[in-house]
């Protein structure tokens, strides 16, 4: 899958961006049609949770979207990935009801 990876005010290292990029490309598994997808890093100046972890992807018909706010890069990539696995499923759901 086509993946953007912009991190606002700071540069991310490969590994981090390869680590974004194998969990977000096990969300095909769950939907076939996954065109493509942005993800947004920030650090923000507040508190221990720091990390802002954006994921949209876009869906034919759909774009799907997660924000979560951890105290890493990698936690915060894990829970949206689990939040558009969730919406995923849920998408599919209402498409085989209809």
């Amino acid at each position: 899958m086509k993946l953007q990876i912009h991190s606002i005010h700071f540069d991310a290292d490969q590994k981090l961006i390869d680590f974004i990029q194998r969990k977000v490309d096990k969300l095909e598994t769950f939907h076939d049609h996954i065109v493509d997808g942005e993800v947004f890093l920030r650090i923000n100046n507040t508190g221990i949770e720091n990390k802002t972890v954006e994921i949209k992807l876009n869906i034919p018909g759909n774009q799907l979207f997660a924000k979560e706010v951890a105290k890493s890069f990698e936690e915060g990539t894990d829970q949206a990935t689990e939040a558009l696995r969730r919406q995923i499923r849920k998408l599919k759901v209402k498409q085989v009801a209809h």
